[in-house]
């Protein structure tokens, strides 16, 4: 919750039933933008079982929906790098939410860990969901359950632990993900 907001302008309009609410006007515009996108597409893959007998039945339907199309997709480029640009991001708020999951975020990491030592799929998450169940039920740490479980300490040594419960893997590809936006962003500018 408010981990992640558009901007949101001052004397902006938020949610007609709810006052309080920032709608992510800009964001649903997109999505919502994206289905007619993927519409026209199904123009071009009609037409492709027609290619050895091109006739007008194509050119007429393709007249209106490449224009469209590329008319929509530069408006929502154009308003993702609004979007992005402007974004409202809160790391306390994320890191607060993250605390308040006791660390449950982690159970398909030890999952997976407990499948490549060698337990069958079902006896681990068997165990996972167990300590997990725990973890909600008792407000407990989910890392601190897991450590003191026998069953999987036969299975997961103290540094195979601290790999599961490392933040850093979800974090692994982040800078290819930005160095591509910057690309996407780069070329915008680029253009204009």
């Amino acid at each position: 919750m408010r981990e992640v907001q558009e901007p949101f302008g001052k004397g902006q309009k938020g949610s007609s039933a709810m006052p309080h609410k920032r709608n992510p006007v800009v964001a649903e515009r997109i999505c919502g933008l994206a289905r007619v996108v993927r519409a026209a597409s199904l123009v071009g893959l009609e037409n492709v079982a027609l290619w050895h007998e091109r006739d007008i039945s194509h050119s007429s339907a393709e007249r209106v929906v490449i224009p469209d199309a590329f008319f929509a997709l530069d408006y929502m480029l154009e308003r993702f790098s609004w979007l992005v640009e402007g974004m409202v991001v809160s790391p306390e708020r994320m890191q607060r939410n993250l605390d308040a999951s006791f660390g449950l975020y982690f159970s398909q990491r030890l999952l997976l860990a407990l499948v490549s030592a060698g337990l069958p799929r079902d006896e681990a998450y068997r165990i996972v969901q167990r300590n997990a169940m725990q973890a909600w039920d008792t407000e407990t740490s989910f890392r601190e359950l897991v450590e003191a479980d026998q069953e999987v300490s036969a299975r997961l040594d103290g540094k195979a632990i601290e790999t599961v419960f490392d933040n850093d893997a979800y974090l692994a590809h982040v800078d290819t993900v930005f160095a591509r936006l910057d690309a996407v962003l780069g070329e915008e500018k680029k253009g204009k």
